[in-house]
């Protein structure tokens, strides 16, 4: 009996194994990792603040902050996930895409679009921004909206400066975001 049990015990691992190997076969060559020790550090001139907002069914994120001696203006940047809520098919290819999917409602909602958005990389994933202005006056509050996807699962960003006008800081976002610590926080938490 105890020869059968162990018979049958093998037999499923072996199973798992053909099936797991089957799988990865076809999803393919598996998708290049980042280095642990790359991606634990925070850029320069970043540090990480509290998530300034309510939670909500989206949860909480990650809040950054860079000083103007390091990104020339003062600008906070929050981002999270939304899992499954990114047009499957297009992903973030349109203004509406990106408004219907951004975290600029957070903020205020008061906030308009100021120009058109724009196509964005982060990593290997596409998206879009789009810059916003608060109620009348567009020098009072501006903010920079940003989403990029893999397949259903979004990042959205938004990223706020005083002292700044949207596209003078989105450069300082971008590359912000494409840094191996958010990057790595997007492997971990979409499951690249």
């Amino acid at each position: 009996m105890k020869r059968v049990l162990v018979g049958y015990f093998f037999g499923l691992v072996a199973l798992a194994a053909l099936a797991a190997a089957g799988v990865q076969a076809w999803l393919g060559e598996p998708k290049p990792r980042l280095a642990t020790t790359e991606a634990q550090k925070i850029p320069v001139g970043w540090s990480e603040a509290e998530w300034p907002f309510l939670n909500d069914q989206f949860g909480k994120g990650k809040a950054f902050d860079c000083a103007a001696k390091d990104c020339g203006a003062d600008v906070r940047v929050t981002f999270r996930a939304k899992i499954g809520f990114c047009n499957c098919a297009t992903g973030v290819s349109d203004d509406e895409e990106l408004e219907r999917i951004g975290d600029v409602e957070m903020i205020g909602k008061t906030f308009a679009p100021t120009a058109e958005g724009r196509e964005i990389r982060v990593g290997r994933m596409a998206g879009r921004s789009r810059p916003y202005a608060s109620g009348r006056d567009a020098s009072a509050s501006r903010m920079l909206s940003v989403a990029f996807n893999d397949r259903c699962d979004v990042i959205v960003a938004t990223a706020q400066s005083p002292g700044a006008a949207p596209d003078k800081i989105e450069p300082k976002v971008l590359d912000f975001l494409n840094s191996g610590f958010v990057l790595r926080w997007a492997e971990l938490t979409l499951g690249l």
